[in-house]
């Protein structure tokens, strides 16, 4: 389906120079002098190769029509994740790549929306938050003062994240997937 580019947004998926291409970021720039465009930041799904592309806005596009599937995940087999088709229970393989920084995040029977184009998986998407527990957390420097300062600490699932100085080890705390950043600690 044809799109004019300032109509692109991160998350699509584009076909551009013959090749599928999901749409990280994109931003419509107006320069003082002369028409505005449009540059993206774009991500190859064969080679996972990073891309900037511009485009004047009133360029047109292949945009590709993606579809979302739930699917539920059951565990880790050496390079590969396995997910569960809900409905079916049809079992689903995906590379640990697609997950990127968002991998450590996965927990047992999580519900995760698997992107795909004619079939093949684009992108998996996690729910925006989990709860994890703090496994080690510093103690509070005497002085430091509650609003500005936060302190490192070591999650269950192995990530650092920085958290509030009334957070302990042993806290379970909810944090976003897309960062690891703290939200609050998790209601019991």
């Amino acid at each position: 389906m044809k799109q004019q580019a300032n109509q692109i947004r991160a998350g699509q998926v584009i076909e551009h120079e013959g090749r599928r291409w999901s749409v990280l970021k994109q931003q419509i720039i107006t320069p003082g002098k002369g028409g505005a465009f449009i540059q993206v930041e774009m991500r190859d799904l064969k080679t996972g190769n990073k891309t900037n592309e511009r485009w004047r806005t009133a360029d047109t596009v292949e945009r590709l029509m993606a579809e979302d599937k739930e699917f539920t995940y059951s565990y880790e087999d050496g390079d590969n994740i396995v997910l569960m088709d809900p409905e079916t229970y049809d079992q689903f393989l995906l590379h640990k790549d697609i997950f990127s920084e968002q991998l450590p995040f996965l927990q047992d029977n999580m519900k995760v929306i698997v992107r795909l184009i004619e079939g093949d998986p684009v992108s998996v998407e996690l729910p925006a938050q989990v709860t994890l527990e703090v496994v080690e957390a510093e103690p509070v420097v005497k002085g430091q003062t509650a609003s500005s300062s936060y302190k490192p600490a070591m999650l269950s699932n192995g990530v650092k994240t920085m958290v509030p100085p009334f957070v302990e080890a042993g806290e379970k705390i909810v944090v976003k997937t897309e960062d690891g950043s703290y939200v609050e600690r998790a209601k019991s």
